[in-house]
């Protein structure tokens, strides 16, 4: 193959180049303590609030709602975590679903050894779940609920909204996981409804080890990291000024960007050609309409995911599942879809991007069809 294509953008994403532009004068100077009160502090602090600002623009919140974090695993923990601990400890109740990303459903597990009870919900075949059952698992002890926006292997988008307004009627905090969502469909946190709403910044063009926690005024939940009062008592540490302005320029990109209908189309294009190449040895997963723009996840019925990507030369996409000694073990996502196993063990994740192109498609679907035929 003459070249590399990447088609593992959910995975994450190149920093864009004007990201990295933002950050590097707070690599090579711009150095105080963000804390200090002299003037190397004011810079690195007006950086701070500035990139709050920015991330704050693209939920449309208050900047005075937004806390740095590590990333989309930190956001998540101190949410569910932050809640749990501050809503009731032991015997407190937590609604999330089976196919949450393991930064929520581990998080839960832990909680489950100091007392909290969870309720894990199913999902339908294309992986959504159904509010009602949502309002069936309330209990007078429930504290949080917590359901991701869209999931990161097969793009569905969960009924959020319908899902908060529950929650809020019945005075329950409610928590979304964005980390796949936000920059490549509106995550306004006002028309979401949430309280809680995690951002991850590798997954927008930010560098990695880098995310933000919406949290809504008036919500308290308790501190991530103990310590100082740094991000209004929030979070402990030393901000990571170099690393906040990443996000913020990210998220400055991502509020402006106008490119979803080119994704959609170039998505919708890939099925397209994979449905004509292959016919019924192909299967889509996950929701036809309410799916993220950019994903694609399909299954070659018959066929391991694994062995195909291992042949496609210089395409970086994911698999849906794994391979060991031979056996093929489907992901917890496509278990609780009840894909049955003879078209799971088949499946691959291709994510587009911004810098994907049509002819990056063309030469994936004619390399496929070498390879699985």
């Amino acid at each position: 193959m003459s070249r590399r294509i990447y088609l593992d953008f959910n995975a994450s994403t190149p920093i864009a180049p004007e990201v990295a532009h933002a950050m590097r004068p707070f690599l090579e100077g711009h150095y105080g303590n963000p804390s200090s009160t002299h003037w190397a502090g004011a810079q690195a602090r007006e950086a701070v609030e500035n990139a709050r600002g920015q991330v704050a623009g693209l939920l449309d919140c208050r900047p005075r709602e937004i806390v740095f974090t590590s990333g989309g695993t930190e956001a998540n923990n101190h949410a569910i975590k932050g809640a749990f601990f501050a809503k009731g400890g032991s015997g407190a109740h937590i609604i999330t679903t089976q196919v949450e990303h393991p930064a929520v459903i581990s998080p839960c597990r832990f909680l489950e050894r100091l007392g909290a009870a969870v309720t894990y919900l199913p999902v339908d075949r294309y992986g959504r779940v159904d509010p009602e059952d949502v309002l069936r698992a309330l209990r007078p002890s429930t504290i949080l609920i917590s359901v991701m926006h869209a999931n990161n292997e097969v793009g569905t988008i969960q009924p959020v909204v319908a899902i908060a307004r529950i929650a809020r009627e019945h005075g329950i905090l409610f928590h979304t996981d964005a980390a796949q969502s936000a920059g490549k469909i509106s995550t306004n946190v006002h028309d979401l409804g949430a309280d809680l709403l995690s951002v991850a910044g590798h997954k927008l063009h930010a560098p990695k080890g880098v995310g933000a926690l919406f949290v809504r005024d008036g919500v308290a939940i308790e501190p991530f990291v103990h310590g100082a009062g740094h991000e209004s008592g929030r979070r402990a540490g030393t901000e990571n000024v170099l690393l906040d302005v990443g996000l913020g320029a990210a998220c400055e990109l991502a509020r402006l960007w106008t490119g979803g209908t080119r994704l959609r189309e170039l998505r919708d294009l890939f099925w397209n050609l994979l449905r004509n190449q292959f016919g019924e040895l192909v299967a889509l997963n996950g929701h036809p309409e309410e799916r993220l723009p950019n994903t694609l996840n399909v299954s070659f019925t018959g066929r391991a995911g694994a062995e195909i990507l291992a042949r496609l030369d210089g395409v970086a996409a994911s698999t849906g599942s794994a391979c060991h000694s031979g056996c093929v073990e489907l992901s917890p996502v496509l278990q609780a879809m009840q894909i049955p196993p003879e078209v799971g063990m088949g499946a691959i994740r291709f994510s587009l991007g911004r810098t994907t192109t049509r002819e990056e498609i063309e030469e994936t679907v004619e390399m496929l069809a070498r390879v699985v035929r």
